[in-house]
């Protein structure tokens, strides 16, 4: 109990840290489409203040997650900026901009602005993750981001249950589960995976990182949850 104490003490204080850096970047929101019914009910239900506070909450959140403790663990990113857009989907990331769909916050029926919320924790993953120069497999990519949405505390009730899914890769909710559950193995698993996807990628990571292959964790994971 004590060192759980210590762990989470230990956390908080390295949040504190990223929320003072946090503030060091330079965050915009754009409502594009804010002549229409989505943009409209942006500005009504949640607002550019708002996204705003989120975006750096966010990076200070993510900066912790992935134990990017100093400038030089951290990508170079001055500015993040977000656009409501009159788009289909619900949201993307390209370039340090993160685009979410006004016709989604129209047509999302329940809580919207904690759900947008979540997708913001999600795009801004994006924004810090390293992606392998480019040779990681786009569901870890996606998972990683979504186990940033469930550490916050946004993972929405449709997502799977730990255990559910093809296979490991297969992205967003079923990989953050499986992401999760290899984290409860070794604290500080993403972030030391994310360390090492700076300058590559290769599956011999969860053996250096678990002493197992990812195939043999994905069936025991499968096998607890059955």
């Amino acid at each position: 109990m004590a060192y759980n104490i210590f762990s989470f003490l230990s956390f908080l204080a390295i949040l504190a840290a990223a929320l003072q850096l946090a503030a060091a970047v330079d965050y915009t929101v754009t409502n594009t489409a804010s002549a229409t019914p989505g943009g409209v009910k942006f500005t009504n239900k949640i607002g550019v203040k708002y996204t705003t506070q989120t975006l750096g909450s966010a990076t200070s959140f993510i900066w912790a997650k992935f134990q990017q403790n100093t400038n030089t663990d951290k990508k170079n990113v001055a500015r993040v900026s977000v656009l409501i857009d009159d788009m289909d989907g619900v949201a993307y990331t390209s370039n340090n901009e993160i685009h979410v769909s006004a016709k989604y916050i129209q047509s999302y029926s329940g809580d919207v602005k904690t759900e947008i919320t979540g997708v913001l924790y999600h795009e801004m993953a994006h924004v810090w993750q390293w992606n392998g120069n480019g040779q990681a497999p786009g569901g870890l990519i996606e998972g990683i981001a979504d186990y940033v949405r469930l550490k916050a505390g946004y993972a929405p009730s449709h997502w799977v249950k730990p255990g559910q899914g093809d296979r490991w890769d297969q992205g967003y909710d079923v990989t953050a589960r499986f992401l999760d559950y290899c984290n409860g193995l070794r604290g500080g698993f993403v972030a030391e995976l994310n360390k090492k996807m700076r300058n590559g990628y290769n599956n011999g990571f969860f053996v250096e990182l678990l002493g197992k292959t990812v195939d043999q964790l994905w069936a025991e994971y499968k096998a607890k949850a059955n």
